[in-house]
């Protein structure tokens, strides 16, 4: 069941005894959270509410709370986080924990409780007996991250919601800002729609202003103006970060990672591999597969080559001290951008 289901599920008061949520996108998981909380017209610190950290807490505390009858009401609400034993993962701070006893219970689940496991991970471990106990017996949300197709809809359906107009430009350098993370990007809608008050607009100015850039974000912008043979811009871009207190040596790290995609995007797209292929290869995300794609059609693998080697060359002269890191990283851009505009010549 998918979160807008389960939600809409929940608000109906169409209860089941044992859910199992998992995933990790955050705010998916803040909504299933709220949803039951409001339906069941709970607080943190109701006498019906119980939460507890498995990593930390017993399963023998949780079975008794599900067990206990409620105060003045229909449902006990329990919240158990972190059930690590459905992984293949080791906690060796962990408590020991029933399992038997859970597996009793998934067989007669008292009838006056809701028992919420809250499992933040990629996967579960579907060879344990009592992971495809719990999968049988409850009911499972799924929270993982949403595509990029997912969080354009979502994110276009709270903004008609909401009233509110996003420029086209500005869309995009908010997907691009929040790293296609729903939770990152929700988070930040908060700050665009107090900004854009009672005019309901939200401009591309707004969100360069209000949505702050990670260094990553920085130095994709350089690497575009590196590759474009912008070199004001590339080294007006590297003094604002140095002034920042932003080291060197790591700009030219994130920097080595961003050709380095490039250069693996261009030889997989001459193999014929499309973007999804492409995301599984590399284990990384599919929209900087697709940014990526967008780049390397402009580029040359022979020139992109060259850079991601002069780099690599630059890294060993800094860290074994044989020449000044500012100076060549300048060398660098200089060099890249004389390069770019001899191959236009060509």
């Amino acid at each position: 069941m998918n979160t807008q289901q389960a939600i809409q599920a929940i608000h109906s008061q169409k209860f089941q005894p044992i859910y199992l949520v998992l995933g990790t996108e955050d705010y998916l998981q803040t909504q299933v959270r709220e949803a039951f909380l409001q339906t069941l017209q709970l607080s943190h610190d109701d006498l019906n509410f119980a939460q507890f950290d498995l990593e930390q807490d017993s399963l023998d505390s949780v079975l008794d709370e599900a067990q206990s009858t409620p105060f003045f009401g229909d449902y006990r609400l329990i919240f158990a986080e972190n059930p690590f034993f459905l992984t293949a993962e080791k906690k060796a701070s962990a408590p020991e924990q029933n399992i038997d006893g859970l597996l009793d219970y998934l067989k007669n689940p008292a009838d006056t409780a809701i028992l919420v496991f809250f499992a933040k991970y990629d996967k579960l471990d579907e060879r344990k007996k009592v992971t495809k106990q719990l999968k049988k017996a409850a009911e499972s949300i799924e929270v993982q991250p949403m595509k990029e197709a997912e969080v354009r809809r979502y994110l276009q359906q709270t903004l008609d919601n909401d009233g509110l107009l996003m420029e086209r430009d500005a869309f995009e350098l908010f997907i691009r800002l929040t790293d296609m993370r729903l939770s990152k990007a929700m988070q930040e809608l908060d700050k665009l729609r107090l900004y854009a008050g009672d005019k309901k607009r939200i401009s591309r100015q707004a969100v360069e202003a209000l949505v702050p850039k990670s260094l990553e974000h920085n130095v994709f912008d350089l690497t575009n103006d590196v590759l474009q043979g912008k070199t004001e811009e590339a080294l007006r871009l590297y003094d604002d970060l140095h002034l920042q207190g932003e080291e060197t040596i790591k700009i030219n790290a994130i920097l080595i990672t961003q050709i380095r995609l490039l250069l693996q995007t261009a030889i997989l797209v001459k193999s014929g591999y499309q973007q999804g292929n492409i995301a599984e290869t590399l284990k990384v995300h599919p929209y900087r597969v697709k940014l990526a794609m967008q780049q390397v059609r402009k580029m040359r693998q022979q020139d992109l080559s060259l850079l991601y080697d002069e780099l690599i060359e630059n890294d060993y002269l800094v860290k074994s001290g044989r020449m000044d890191k500012e100076f060549l990283f300048q060398l660098f851009v200089l060099k890249a951008a004389q390069q770019i505009k001899n191959r236009g010549k060509a």
